[in-house]
């Protein structure tokens, strides 16, 4: 059995996947940014989730969340779930975090970011990016730039496997309720590629729509637009990938 970070996982995909990883056995450390939104998860916490709590627009948070973790038992896999749509958060939450919490954690060797079909819209610019959320972030560029770290994380890190996953259009909180996507279908490739032992769950460096390999935007294997990124984030982190 693995033991499996999920982030953002009070509702939505990150909750459905933390169920279905505990239901299938698996050690799961639940996540929430604030206590308020903690208390939703103690159904979880019952069945033996663990829980961390920190409000990853600060990067104060996302290290005290990733010390906190590196002082419990090892993580065998993290799924980067936690999103923002829009407003100041978007960088600070759907980029800054994923890049942070993979500089400071310990172990995981399964590395799962949550893309969309929107990254396809994104910009593969860095120019003016507002990485500290002071004023309102492209979600389309956030999932573009996460996709590309996904990819660099695969390509620098051969202990690791990392992917990224389209979960598609699904009738969540941010999603919606009308729209069309199988919500069930939604959570289900995180989960296999986080804890699943078949030949195409252990691969790395994919872009995944339910359970296929897809081609992302070409620029996610711009090896030069990685390099970027990540010079960009170490920067502004003050922590090197």
């Amino acid at each position: 059995m693995s033991r499996v970070l999920v982030t953002g996982s009070v509702d939505g995909l990150g909750r459905a996947a933390a169920e279905a990883l505990l239901s299938a056995g698996h050690g799961v450390v639940v996540h929430a940014r604030n206590q308020e939104r903690a208390a939703v998860l103690r159904p979880l916490a019952e069945r033996g989730a663990d829980l961390v709590v920190g409000d990853f627009v600060e990067r104060a948070a996302v290290r005290r969340v990733a010390a906190e973790l590196n002082d419990a038992e090892p993580l065998d896999a993290v799924i980067h779930n936690a999103g923002v749509w829009s407003g100041p958060a978007v960088m600070p939450v759907n980029v800054v975090a994923p890049y942070l919490l993979r500089a400071l954690l310990r172990g995981p060797r399964r590395l799962v970011y949550l893309s969309s079909g929107s990254h396809f819209d994104g910009r593969p610019s860095l120019d003016r990016v507002d990485w500290r959320g002071e004023r309102a972030g492209s979600y389309s560029d956030s999932k573009l730039y996460v996709t590309a770290l996904a990819a660099a994380v695969a390509r620098l890190r051969l202990e690791a496997l990392s992917n990224a996953v389209d979960p598609g259009w699904v009738p969540t909180r941010m999603g919606g309720p009308h729209a069309p996507d199988d919500l069930e279908l939604g959570h289900r490739t995180q989960e296999w590629l986080a804890v699943g032992d078949e030949p195409e769950a252990l691969t790395t460096g994919g872009y995944g729509y339910h359970r296929q390999r897809m081609e992302p935007h070409r620029a996610v294997h711009d090896e030069a637009l990685q390099g970027r990124l990540l010079r960009a984030l170490a920067a502004e982190t003050g922590t090197e990938f």
